[in-house]
Parts: structure tokens; sequence; C-alpha cells
């Protein structure tokens, strides 16, 4: 797909001589494995009215394509690439079998590899690109979402790959590389720095300068934004012919010591901004950081580094998943390395189980990153391993009150340690628990409490808990969800739409917009059979459950399997209403609320609901 469409088996061009083949061929493509229904397809082939005999013509294409694809299927043989399901056709092919997908596994890859083998693996993906994205159909409105994915997908890895040439000292490979995407990208700011730090490397400090200025005018001019204050670092430290390094206002002012009296205040300095709610600069430095400690070669500074981080999360859905698997990849292949220090292996545990949040698989970890802080009587250790303990606790459903224990303990850990940071994640736990188990007044002290310390240590983004809180329990204005937090904001606003909505017994449809799969966002797979029910499609409703993956093991836990129960019953799904039932049966005493952000309703309650509809 990126460049003139075409297809291969073994090497050997596939025949897709007509238009209408190879187009049908890339709208399944881009719906990533999804199935296209038939109507889809002749919206996406006939921008105005489409003729009559639209459908048999989809058709014939589809037979077309289907014999072009498979030459050597026999006759009646069903189809193993293009098939029919749900009313439409999905596209069957391996990972690895569509290059814009093999792309997006090289990036993901590149995040957790060495620089060396970051490089071999986005120059192997910049490969893949032999024209534009889709340039056969740049005209077509189902290919724009696409096309304009893939232009940013390929100027993100040019960007990682040059990051990547930096760190391997090749200054004079990335400016090649960078020189004409700052031309064709002249408002992305990571290219303008990246450009000016690789001729500040090359010791070309006046281009380095005359970059910077560029990339100041460009903003200026056609956007009216001061550049950002890593290009001001960057401009600061060429000027002062410093080496370059960090890249951020806060950090630089570490410039003029050593690279490791740099790497050992990074911790500080990033947990600094995170708690103080500049997240976006704390994702942007910490990998660096991590990366520059591990080729030190020092195993004890990389474990202080990588767990350096005293950010607790309190959400247990990342902000930025890539970057989560980078930590937990470093933090894995240090472990080995630190078995004679105690303090270093509860520092790596317990920063992979607060990384891995969501998954319930590092319980392990967080127990004995506990266990080795409480023997080292190590407060604010162990501070750092409940918070670990926390994010693990998600195993099944009804662990409400253990995590409301977990937060005790941290609250009064914290004070030990005189930790604000941790008093208030704490705080933030045992709300959530609270209002799992329907202590809604309890709730709400800890809610004040929050309050009271975000704004005397100046911590923001406590405060978005605390206030969707009172949204979904106090009968509050609804909330903004900042962007700075993406793993809580993305879908949140959906997602409390349609559970207020089931609570007061209206129509889920009624909230509008919001109940798109873009609004509702990593929550969509769990809302769509619902809406699907509600709107008389029953059997697209059972296929969307059938297909539905397990709910993750998080804050939401119950709430998504309230969804899924509530749309096995009415889309007339018997198995899933039972496995639903089944994974909230532990929680029956609790309410769907865990999040302390979104409630579902009593778990009881919505459990009898299913008996009687048994019954009957």
């Amino acid at each position: 797909m990126l460049g003139p469409v075409s297809a291969s088996a073994d090497g050997t061009p596939l025949p897709l001589a007509k238009p209408r083949l190879r187009e049908v061929l890339a709208v399944l493509v881009a719906a990533g494995g999804r199935t296209v229904t038939t109507d889809a397809l002749v919206e996406d082939l006939w921008d105005g009215a489409a003729p009559a005999g639209a459908v048999g013509a989809v058709r014939t294409f589809v037979g077309e394509l289907r014999r072009a694809l498979e030459p050597e299927r026999a006759p009646h043989a069903p189809p193993q690439v293009v098939v029919t399901g749900a009313g439409g056709y999905a596209l069957r092919v391996p990972d690895d079998a569509v290059d814009a997908w093999r792309v997006a596994r090289a990036v993901a890859d590149a995040r957790v590899a060495s620089p060396a083998r970051a490089v071999e693996a986005l120059s192997g993906a910049l490969d893949e690109w032999r024209g534009e994205a889709y340039e056969e159909h740049a005209d077509r409105p189902w290919a724009q979402p696409e096309r304009v994915r893939l232009a940013a997908l390929r100027a993100d890895v040019v960007e990682r790959l040059a990051d990547a040439l930096l760190a391997v000292d090749r200054a004079a490979d990335a400016v090649a590389l960078l020189d004409g995407h700052v031309v064709a990208h002249p408002w992305r700011e990571e290219g303008w720095r990246l450009l000016a730090t690789a001729l500040h490397r090359a010791h070309r400090p006046a281009q380095a300068l005359d970059v910077l200025r560029r990339a100041r005018r460009t903003f200026a001019d056609d956007l009216g934004l001061d550049p950002g204050p890593a290009l001001v670092a960057l401009e600061q430290e060429v000027l002062d012919r410093r080496e370059p390094g960090w890249h951020d206002a806060g950090l630089s002012a570490l410039d003029r010591r050593g690279a490791r009296a740099r790497l050992e205040a990074s911790g500080a300095v990033l947990s600094s901004l995170a708690v103080s709610g500049d997240l976006a600069t704390v994702r942007a430095q910490r990998l660096a950081a991590i990366r520059a400690a591990e080729q030190l070669d020092d195993a004890p500074l990389a474990a202080r580094v990588i767990g350096g981080l005293e950010a607790p999360g309190v959400w247990t859905r990342s902000d930025d998943d890539d970057l989560a698997r980078a930590v937990v990849a470093a933090a894995s292949r240090t472990l080995p390395r630190v078995a004679g220090s105690p303090n270093a292996r509860a520092r790596l545990l317990a920063t992979i189980a607060i990384e891995e949040r969501g998954t319930a698989a590092r319980e392990a970890e967080a127990r004995e990153a506990e266990q080795l802080a409480r023997t080292a009587h190590d407060d604010r250790l162990l501070c750092l391993a409940l918070s670990g303990r926390y994010m693990q606790r998600f195993a099944h459903a009804g662990l409400a009150a253990d995590r409301e224990r977990i937060g005790a303990e941290l609250v009064a850990t914290a004070r030990r340690a005189e930790s604000t940071t941790f008093e208030i994640a704490g705080r933030i736990v045992r709300m959530q628990a609270l209002c799992a188990l329907d202590r809604l007044d309890d709730a709400a002290a800890e809610a004040d409490a929050v309050d009271a310390l975000a704004a005397a240590a100046e911590r923001p983004l406590a405060s978005t808990f605390t206030a969707w809180f009172r949204h979904a329990f106090t009968g509050a204005a609804e909330p903004a969800a900042p962007d700075e937090m993406p793993g809580f904001s993305r879908g949140i606003v959906a997602l409390s739409r349609v559970t207020r909505a089931l609570r007061a017994g209206e129509d889920v449809g009624s909230v509008g917009p919001a109940t798109d799969d873009a609004a509702l966002g990593p929550y969509a797979p769990w809302v769509r059979p619902l809406l699907l029910a509600r709107t008389g499609h029953r059997d697209e409703a059972r296929h969307a459950l059938a297909t539905a993956p397990a709910p993750r093991h998080d804050l939401l836990l119950e709430v998504t399997w309230a969804l899924l129960l509530t749309a096995a019953r009415e889309a007339d799904a018997p198995d899933v209403a039972a496995r639903a039932s089944a994974a909230l049966l532990p929680a029956r005493d609790e309410r769907a609320a865990g999040s302390g952000v979104v409630d579902a309703g009593a778990v009881g309650a919505l459990l009898a609901g299913g008996s009687a509809a048994a019954r009957r």
C-alpha cells in the first residue's frame, strides 16, 4: 500500500490489472482486518449515488479479487484471504504480509531495541515506501484518513531513525536524513530539533543555529507560536558551545555537570515535572535517559535511572503503551545485573509492576518488591512498591477491599516518608476503592483531602480524579478530560455518558455522537455490542460479542463486564452472558464503579436481573 497498490505471492506479482480490484483490496487493507460491509464497500467505491446493481458489482469484484489472490485455490474451496463474514468481507493475511503493517511492527520493535538495532529496524521500515501511501486513490474519501495516518507514520519513522543514528554517533547520516524532512514537514518541531542537534554534534554550530532560527521564523510566521522549550534549550547549548544532551528547559540546567551526574539527577527532575503536570516532557525525556544510562554499562546507575521516576500511577491504562513496554524491557534487562542489591532490585520490580498495568500479570514482581522494601525498612521505597501492588490487584472482579487496604497503607507510609506525592496517590486509590464498596461518604472525604493536598502542593492533575468522582456520584457538571493524560482521557467522556444513560434507563443513543468508535476510543469493543443490540442489529451484536476481547484487568474491569452482560442479555447470547455473570460474581456485593470515574451501578442488581432473564 505504500506506493502503487500491488500484490505478490512468493515474489511473483499477482494480476490486479483492474482499478476496481486494486481499490477493493486497498479498502480491505485499510480496515486492518476488520469486516467491511457490502453497503460500506458500495459507498466507498461510488462517491455519489450508487448505480443499480452496485451490490452485485461488488460481489463480482470480490470474486475476481479472490481468484487473483488465490490462483491455486480449488473450485468451491472456501477462500482463505478475502473471507465473508458479518454482512461483508475481511482480509485475512499475516501481519507481515502488508507493508504498512510491517512498518508499524518495526516502529514498535525499535522502541524497545538498542540504538543499533533500532537503526536497522527503522531503516528497513523506511525502505518499505515506494511512493505515497494509497497514491492511486488520493482523491477517494475512504483513503484520506489512512493517507494522513501513514504520512504521519513515515515522518515518525524518519525522526526515530534520526534519533537512533545520533545515539550511535552517526550525526552526518542523521543530517542527510533530516534535511528534506524539515522542508516537507515544517511544523514538526521534533524534526527541527533533531536536525539542529545532528549539525551541532557534527561540529557545525553555525548551521545548527541557522536551522534553529529558521524553525523560530516558521513557527512565528505560520503558526503565531514561539518555539518550545526543547528548541530554546538547544539554541542556548549551541551558543554556549556545550555538548548536546538534555533538550528540555528543566533538564538542560544539568548540562554543566558530567553525564553520570545528569543521569543521577534525572529521576528527581522527571518526577518533579510529572507531578507538576508536564507529562509530555517526561514522556519525551524518560526513555532517552534510560538509554543513555544503559550505554554507560553501569547496572546500578541504570537501575536508579529506570526506577527513579517517583510519580505513582493511579490510573490503570497507560498514557503511552510503547514507552511503558520500553521501560519494562529495560528493567528486565537490568534485573539480572543487580542481583546483589536488594534496593535496586526492588525499584526495578516495582517499576515493572507499575508500567505493566492493566494486565494483572506482574503481581509476583510487585509482592517481591514490597517484601524487599519492608525488609529494608525504607518507607519511600515501600511507597513505590505499594503503588506497584495496587496496579496489579485486578486479577479478577471484586478486589476493591484489597485495594482499599493498599491505599490506606500507602497513605500512612507516605506520611511517615513525608511524601505528598504518594499521599495523594494513596488517597485517590482509597477514593476509587471506596466507590466500588459503595461507601460514597468516605470516598467524598478522601476527595476533599486530595483537593486540599493538590492545591497546597500545586499538583493540578490530581484534581482531575476528584472532579470526575463528583460528576459521577454527586451530580456535578461534567469536567474536561485533560489531554496530558491520554490513558485516562481517551474514551472516558463517552463511556461515562453511556453508563449514566443506562443507569437512568435512557436510550444510550441519546448521548449523540459520543457513542461512535472514535469517541469511545479503547472502550469501543465493549460498548459496541450494546449499541448494536439496542438499534435492532442483533446478529451484528452477537458477532461483536463473540469477537470482543476479554476486559482488561484494570479499574474498569467490572464496568466492561457489566456492559457485555447487558448486551448479551439483550442480543440473546447466553454463552457470553454466562461468562460475564461468572466474571462479575466475585463483585456481587460491590458497585461497578472502582474507577471512581465511571459508575455502572450495583453488580448484585445486575446479576439478579440476569437471573430473572434466565428464568424467563
